[in-house]
């Protein structure tokens, strides 16, 4: 079994920049890829990204050139750098992986976008 536990959602004014983390209970060399997504009020969950356990990465449209996965092994945390966020960003954020073929999801944290 694994847990999730995100941190570092807040309030933050357009423009500006916040930093998530996702801390995992087991190593991450034992999960193969990691992957953030986010859910609006009233919209469907959407991917944000992922990493691998590579370090090779992949980002939702909306979010490229903006946002930037990494993930330190030594620590077994991921984690999510927003830059530039927008009003559209507002969401709740959650982070997931997948190990012994059994999906695992974080409480999520909430970040809202707001001047």
């Amino acid at each position: 079994q694994v847990q999730l536990v995100e941190s570092g959602g807040g309030l933050v004014q357009p423009g500006e920049s916040l930093s998530l983390s996702c801390a995992a209970s087991i190593s991450l060399f034992n999960l193969p890829a990691m992957g953030w997504y986010r859910q609006a009020p009233g919209k469907k969950r959407e991917l944000v990204g992922t990493v691998t356990r590579g370090g090779t990465t992949n980002y939702g449209d909306s979010v490229k050139g903006r946002f930037t996965i990494s993930r330190d092994n030594a620590k077994n945390t991921m984690y999510l750098q927003m830059n530039n966020l927008e009003p559209e960003d507002t969401a709740v954020y959650y982070c997931n992986t997948i190990f012994a073929q059994v999906l695992y999801w974080g409480q999520g944290t909430q970040v809202t976008v707001s001047s």
